[in-house]
């Protein structure tokens, strides 16, 4: 282990970034209990601007802001509301609006972890002098004695966020701790009524947090109407079965909500065709792919696997681990091959890649 990782509590400054919500205001309780100079800070996220309806991110709307400035003043911590409006803007939004523009499913989280909170962030407490970032996200990091930090699950495998977390090279998990993710969720909520906490109760944020009105259909329609064109529906053998409402409302393996008529048996989105605007689907057993590619691939432990390793694989944030085998490319790319065929590969979300609890990190799926 590095010296600062052998420091005392007294001797070492952790920035936990407050939301206002029960995950990140029991992580700043638990940091000053252990003794740790503690600095809150929040982050303006960007969210768009509609006529009648409110034009604040859920992540940072005044409501939150003022729960976490609360639980600060009660934990007795300095607390900081920082812009990260322009930066959020550029490399969560905009990647959002062009993914889907052009046919894929994009997770905005793992663009959001990979450039606001364990880039931006976590180096804007680096410039405050803290040795730490804290999040109440729910995953864990182990400290090995060769230095090397490894990222595992959290306890609670209904709330694991290791995913969404799969972004973090050794560079980052060096410097983040993550308190909350040795415990159930109902266990942090009970903490957080324990210490008085005012957000004790308060429900967990769910939606896309910057879209003003949840609706992410009507967000692409406003912000990318060109992406958003009505086109046929139809199979692989050129049958017509209606028209779509534009490409970036569904989503690979998609089976409601596709409005057609005549098929006589259940049709799934098999792809999105941009060159043509085309909803290509098909029948169930048309659905399944046995492998991918991922693309802008992250090693958690800063060193890829060798080709041919068995492991796991969740090709999205709410899927099961299956097993595969991964393939590095000389490009940096990995393909990766499962055992049995899956219905719901997306392009766009991150496959993520585990060998147990240990996260090995992953990539974006390109095809």
């Amino acid at each position: 282990m590095t010296e600062k990782h052998l420091r005392s509590p007294e001797e070492t400054t952790v920035v936990v970034a407050m939301s206002g919500g029960v995950d990140s205001s029991v992580a700043a309780a638990l940091m000053v209990e252990r003794g740790y100079n503690v600095i809150g800070v929040m982050m303006r996220l960007w969210t768009e601007v509609r006529a009648g309806v409110e034009s604040t991110n859920k992540c940072c709307s005044l409501e939150s802001v003022s729960d976490a400035r609360q639980v600060a003043d009660q934990l007795g911590i300095p607390f900081y509301l920082i812009n990260v409006e322009d930066p959020f803007k550029r490399n969560v939004v905009d990647y959002f609006i062009a993914g889907y523009s052009r046919g894929w499913t994009p997770n905005p989280c793992l663009a959001c972890n990979r450039h606001i909170r364990f880039d931006y962030l976590l180096n804007y407490a680096r410039r405050l002098g803290a040795d730490y970032l804290a999040t109440g996200h729910y995953a864990r990091v182990r400290r090995q004695l060769d230095g090397t930090v490894h990222l595992l699950r959290a306890v609670d495998a209904h709330k694991d966020q290791s995913y969404v977390l799969s972004v973090m090279g050794q560079a980052e998990l060096q410097d983040v701790l993550f308190p909350v993710g040795d415990y159930p969720k109902a266990q942090v909520r009970e903490m957080a009524a324990a210490r008085g906490l005012p957000i004790a109760s308060k429900h967990d944020s769910m939606d896309l947090c910057f879209v003003a009105d949840d609706d992410y259909r009507r967000f692409l329609r406003d912000w990318a109407a060109d992406a958003m064109q009505p086109g046929p529906i139809m199979d692989r053998r050129g049958k017509v079965y209606g028209e779509h409402q534009g490409l970036p409302a569904y989503t690979i393996g998609q089976r409601k909500g596709l409005g057609i008529n005549g098929a006589g048996q259940a049709m799934y989105v098999l792809e999105l065709d941009t060159k043509h605007n085309t909803l290509v689907i098909g029948g169930a057993e048309e659905l399944g792919r046995t492998s991918l590619i991922a693309q802008d691939v992250n090693w958690t432990l800063g060193r890829p696997v060798a080709p041919g390793t068995h492991v796991h694989c969740m090709i999205r944030y709410t899927a099961q681990p299956v097993p595969c085998t991964l393939h590095p490319r000389e490009d940096g790319r990995v393909e990766v091959r499962f055992q049995e065929p899956l219905r719901d590969i997306a392009p766009g979300q991150g496959a993520v890649f585990y060998d147990g609890d240990l996260s090995l990190g992953g990539g974006v799926i390109a095809r």
